[in-house]
């Protein structure tokens, strides 16, 4: 049930007490574990928790990224999204489109390009990793386009730097085919 399409409900919560709202609300909020993070990061955090925040992504990131080279293609992907992950859950937390932006454009350019192949199994994870990544540098680009123009003069760096990398590697094609920029000016 939506509360859009329940206009007499939506009225009958706005004129409820003030005492009996902030319960339900408090109900409300506790089931939502990013919606109480959220609120707990508007209510009671500044600037530089948000600084924080991202420096323990870049620091989990770091920490990762040397293990990724003793992986295979499979095991890389997995901690990959994983990391893609915890960023778009700072996302979700902090509504910082350019701390969502500068965090992927971080972990893109940390991940290398060249794993170990299983030789079990039908999948080729190499395949799949080319995939998710070419689709996750797309994503991030289109983000990265709806910043101010400022902000994407600040960020235009690690955006060319990931680019130049991508296309100096064998994921080249794989980008190509995806219309991806050979830079950003």
């Amino acid at each position: 049930m939506k509360l859009s399409e329940h206009k007499d409900l939506k009225t009958a919560i706005t004129e409820l007490p003030v005492k009996e709202k902030d319960k339900l609300l408090l109900r409300l909020v506790a089931k939502d574990k990013v919606l109480t993070e959220h609120l707990h990061y508007k209510l009671l955090e500044d600037e530089t928790d948000l600084e924080d925040r991202k420096e323990k992504i870049k620091t989990d990131v770091e920490e990762q990224i040397a293990e990724l080279k003793k992986l295979n293609a499979k095991e890389a992907l997995v901690k990959v999204r994983k990391m893609i992950t915890s960023v778009n859950h700072f996302y979700k937390v902090t509504k910082d489109p350019v701390g969502e932006v500068e965090l992927k454009l971080f972990i893109l350019n940390a991940v290398p390009f060249d794993y170990k192949k299983s030789i079990f199994g039908y999948r080729d994870f190499m395949m799949l990793f080319s995939i998710y990544y070419i689709k996750t540098v797309a994503v991030t680009l289109n983000k990265f386009k709806k910043l101010h123009e400022d902000l994407q003069f600040d960020l235009s760096e690690d955006a060319n730097h990931l680019l130049d990398k991508i296309y100096s590697s064998k994921l080249a094609g794989a980008a190509e085919a995806s219309n991806l920029p050979k830079e950003i000016s």
